[in-house]
């Protein structure tokens, strides 16, 4: 066999098999990925892009355009609120963009990421701003959703029903296929308290949607059935993420508001103390005059109860010496009132 059949029969063969593992991938199940969606193909990068790819601006933008449509679906099936869904996706993006140097030697970007967004979604603050929860018009990054079905809306309700942390649980190991110790370490808990926490939302989900048929399934079966009606759920949601320049241009002018607001609160500061400085310079008492000299600790137990005797009679004649006074007035009030008594 000469060198070019060779080559051509090596060609065929890593067509055939590039071939078959296409044919797998498009029979796989759907699921709510992570990632780009199935019906869109990734074109092999070549080594322009590759080159590109080294610089962090379009490192970003790659990471970003991936991954905020399906991080937005996911998190309007965690709040059901397809604007605080969108803030939690830009938010956690623009700490990323502030954090590049970190996120991009980061094993697992994407999940970082994805834990950043679903925390900035149910965080519990986001209750006390009725704007969110009263004005949820459409807008061109929050389009509004088709109507669901019965099916769909019933299972929507009952996920938004459950408490916030099985919400995070059941999205993460039955919606996105994570393994239980990844869905604990990815929600910071315990192995068994996440397990307890899946195993009560999906009791409570075969309670409230009886149809799906949870309840007499084991649960390997209960998480393929999750899997399949977590996805349609999350498909039927539109979503149109900004581009990823605003994001980071987003991400830039806070940092810089940041900056300039720590300068002018530093500037005040300094002002503040200085003028606190002046004040209390032009208000210092003045060094009072030399008293009597304080007696001596040293001095003798005699000496000090001879001065207190001292004080003691210069008190006593200045008494008498007050009260003579008080009745020579006396007399001569009394001769002037009556001369015939002289």
């Amino acid at each position: 066999m000469t060198e070019t059949e060779q080559t051509e029969t090596e060609r065929a063969e890593t067509e055939r098999a590039e071939t078959e593992r296409a044919e797998t991938i498009d029979d796989a199940p759907a699921a709510i990925t992570d990632g780009e969606s199935d019906d869109v193909h990734t074109p092999a990068p070549d080594s322009e892009s590759v080159n590109d790819l080294r610089t962090p601006t379009a490192a970003f933008d790659a990471l970003y355009t991936r991954h905020a449509p399906d991080l937005t679906r996911q998190a309007i099936v965690l709040t059901g609120h397809a604007r605080l869904s969108q803030e939690a996706v830009e938010r956690s993006f623009q700490m990323a963009w502030q954090r590049w140097p970190d996120m991009a030697v980061d094993p697992d970007p994407a999940g970082r990421v994805r834990a950043m967004v679903h925390e900035y979604a149910l965080s519990p603050w986001h209750r006390m701003r009725p704007v969110l929860w009263t004005a949820q018009r459409p807008s061109p990054l929050a389009p509004a959703a088709p109507p669901a079905t019965p099916a769909e809306r019933a299972l929507r309700d009952a996920v938004l029903a459950l408490p916030a942390p099985y919400r995070r649980v059941l999205l993460l190991h039955d919606g996105l296929g994570l393994e239980l110790s990844e869905t604990a370490a990815e929600v910071e808990a315990s192995t068994p308290a996440t397990a307890g926490r899946l195993m009560r939302a999906r009791q409570a989900l075969a309670e409230r949607v009886p149809w799906l048929g949870l309840a007499d399934e084991p649960p390997m079966r209960q998480r393929e059935i999750l899997r399949e009606r977590l996805a349609g759920l999350a498909r039927a949601l539109p979503v149109a993420p900004p581009a990823a320049k605003a994001v980071r241009s987003g991400s830039e002018r806070t940092v810089s508001r940041m900056t300039q607001g720590a300068f002018g609160l530093t500037a005040l500061i300094a002002v503040a103390t200085a003028f606190t400085l002046v004040q209390e310079a032009g208000t210092l008492p003045t060094r009072p005059e030399a008293g009597p000299p304080a007696a001596s600790s040293s001095a003798a137990p005699g000496a000090a109860a001879r001065a207190a005797r001292e004080q003691h009679g210069e008190h006593a004649r200045a008494r008498q010496a007050k009260a003579g006074g008080a009745a020579k007035r006396k007399v001569v009030r009394v001769g002037h009132l009556a001369p015939e008594a002289r």
